[in-house]
């Protein structure tokens, strides 16, 4: 079914008020998580909100944690998160990233002990929608076995790249598995084989079976050794540069996924200059004439926003009744 965003935005800050939430965070987080199932990202959006009030509750997320600074060295900065909720540091964090861009031209900040960021993509937004480029990734327990091996022993560690753009921000966001694990549960959830095989069964076959690779925990990293290099390359920034914890130590706690490690980067441009460069290399890129529609990443979000908002944000009706009991 379908719900108009603010009444979804309006059930998620009731929720975390009861949580311990001041007001003001609680909307800024019930804002990220409706607008995330706005934007079509359903995964980190209404369908992540039951686990996210289970690691507050158990209290591996704490609502009222601030972010402190560690350390300085020019346009780079050292935070920790201290545990706090990762919307609430990863939007700190690349605001200051675009504040110290601002001056430097370019603007980095990195962080220790936070908490998942949900949707990485509405970081680079956040970036985009200032004006700047923004660059952010971040690691995470281990769910992504080394290419040639068969054992997690890598995270899928997103990567985010957004540039701003008049016809729409350009923003990359992809995790290092073919599909984020977000998306094999959607697809587990609604019985539908994946587009494309994400990862392999049992018995080692490749497979469009989402609950077949989460069984096995064996997904598949984006072109094969490339993105198991890529995986491993980003854990070791976003450990080294923020002093935090890396994929082999978060998980070999024991515990769920928290404490990760993550890295900001604001770039400060010249959008109406470059306005014309871009327009150039979109309109070259989307002239293949095989007659299939080439989109931009990004592009396809606008036009699911632009439905949510008209229509209502769509909702799979067990979660919904999930959280409306809580």
């Amino acid at each position: 079914m379908r719900i108009p965003y603010h009444e979804l935005a309006a059930r998620f800050k009731q929720i975390l008020l009861s949580l311990g939430f001041t007001d003001a965070k609680a909307e800024i987080c019930a804002d990220v998580f409706a607008g995330n199932s706005r934007d079509g990202v359903h995964s980190h959006g209404l369908n992540r909100f039951p686990t996210f009030v289970e690691y507050v509750k158990e209290g591996l997320v704490l609502p009222n944690a601030e972010p402190s600074l560690i350390n300085t060295l020019g346009a780079v900065e050292q935070w920790d998160g201290n545990l706090g909720p990762g919307i609430l540091n990863a939007k700190y964090s690349m605001a200051r990233a675009i504040q110290l861009a601002q001056s430097n031209g370019i603007g980095c900040v990195t962080l220790k002990n936070t908490n998942h960021w949900m949707r990485g993509g509405t970081y680079g937004l956040q970036a985009a929608e200032a004006g700047f480029i923004g660059i952010c990734f971040t690691n995470t327990i281990a769910n992504l076995p080394p290419w040639g091996g068969t054992q997690p022993r890598l995270g899928n560690n997103p990567l985010i790249i957004a540039v701003p753009h008049a016809g729409g921000h350009i923003v990359l966001d992809m995790a290092m598995s073919q599909y984020a694990m977000g998306k094999l549960q959607k697809y587990e959830m609604d019985d539908k084989p994946l587009p494309q095989p994400g990862g392999y069964d049992a018995a080692g076959n490749l497979t469009t079976d989402a609950s077949a690779i989460l069984a096995s925990k064996r997904a598949l990293p984006i072109g094969f050794w490339k993105g198991s290099g890529l995986s491993l390359v980003l854990d070791i920034l976003a450990t080294i540069l923020s002093g935090g914890q890396s994929t082999a130590v978060i998980t070999e706690a024991g515990r769920k996924e928290s404490g990760v490690s993550q890295v900001f980067i604001a770039i400060k441009q010249d959008s109406l200059q470059n306005a014309a460069l871009i327009d150039h290399i979109l309109e070259y890129t989307k002239s293949d004439e095989s007659g299939s529609e080439i989109l931009f990443p990004g592009e396809n979000m606008l036009r699911t926003r632009e439905q949510s908002m008209r229509e209502g944000v769509w909702v799979d009706d067990e979660i919904w009744n999930k959280i409306s009991a809580l």
